[in-house]
């Protein structure tokens, strides 16, 4: 089982791509000494600093013919890894 699920391709983290930080959503249970060992082997490249935040699941609810339904989508952790300077990811290259 792999510790890197997808990367993060949105406004906001493609700004940091210009600095060498890359947004990944990664495994619960990994610890920044996995992701950097993922990232490193993956993509190639060397990593200087994992930085991860653990997201709650947001509260949905929706109203049906039986009454409301509610519930929460699924908690996930997100790993912001900066990279060596002259160092890039391409998340496009595959495309």
């Amino acid at each position: 089982m792999s510790v890197l699920i997808k990367p993060l391709v949105t406004e906001k983290i493609s700004a940091l791509n210009e600095q060498g930080r890359y947004g990944f959503l990664v495994e619960r249970g990994a610890n920044k000494v996995e992701i950097k060992n993922a990232v490193e082997k993956m993509y190639g490249v060397s990593v200087e600093s994992v930085n991860t935040m653990n997201y709650q699941g947001k509260r949905k609810s929706r109203f049906t013919k039986s009454g409301v339904i509610s519930g929460r989508m699924p908690s996930y952790k997100k790993a912001i890894v900066s990279v060596a300077d002259g160092e890039v990811i391409d998340f496009y290259s595959g495309v």
